[in-house]
């Protein structure tokens, strides 16, 4: 189980998830395969520039994918790292595939509890997030951290950090070019905030009340 730093509970990690892709719009998974940000997703990681507008990060970790690092720079951050664990779930044999068509052929499926053939298990994914955890709770004594990467494994570093099982993160939405983040209330790790974002939301507040 992942394990909080305790050194500094004002500092947050903040979760920035890229903007919009042909295949995030199409509702496809998408891991390794490396698209761009569409017209719509450009403007809506030039929208997280405002909703972070007046905050400094003492780093930045991205996903080395294009549509992360892209996203990093229409948001005006300066990525001081790439980290691998930030990578999208591998999703194997179901790259580019929807969830609907994956359950006609297997009825149930569920993502969060199944894993894919050929890719990554729910565990898997959690290990690596965890270690993306860690390395950022170190961190924190320094100042604000921002991780920029993909939908399913920002859901997955949520439910971890709350010490739920990467399944968790099956109850948390993330949208495209939103952004949340996660701090700590009476030395526990919480969800400050989840899932905001967009040009018409207000820029967010470091109001600890």
């Amino acid at each position: 189980m992942y394990r909080t730093c305790l050194t500094n509970q004002v500092a947050e990690i903040v979760l920035i998830r890229h903007g919009e892709t042909e295949w995030s719009a199409s509702h496809r998974h998408t891991s390794y395969t490396d698209i761009p940000l569409t017209t719509d997703g450009e403007r809506q990681a030039r929208a997280v520039r405002e909703q972070l507008a007046g905050r400094g990060f003492a780093a930045v970790l991205s996903s080395p994918r294009a549509r992360a690092l892209r996203t990093a720079e229409l948001a005006g951050l300066a990525v001081t790292s790439v980290d691998d664990n930030l990578v999208e779930w591998n999703y194997g044999a179901y790259e580019g595939r929807t969830t609907a068509e994956i359950q006609v052929e297997r009825p149930g499926w569920n993502l969060w509890t199944d894993g894919c053939p050929d890719g990554e298990s729910p565990d898997q994914v959690g290990g690596r997030l965890d270690r993306v955890l860690a390395r950022a709770a170190a961190l924190l004594p320094e100042g604000d951290v921002a991780l920029v990467a993909h939908g399913h494994s920002l859901r997955v570093a949520g439910a971890r950090w709350i010490g739920l099982p990467a399944s968790g993160g099956g109850l948390l939405r993330l949208d495209t070019a939103t952004v949340s983040a996660l701090g700590h209330e009476h030395d526990r790790p919480v969800i400050l905030r989840w899932n905001t974002g967009g040009a018409a939301s207000p820029p967010i507040s470091r109001d600890p009340g």
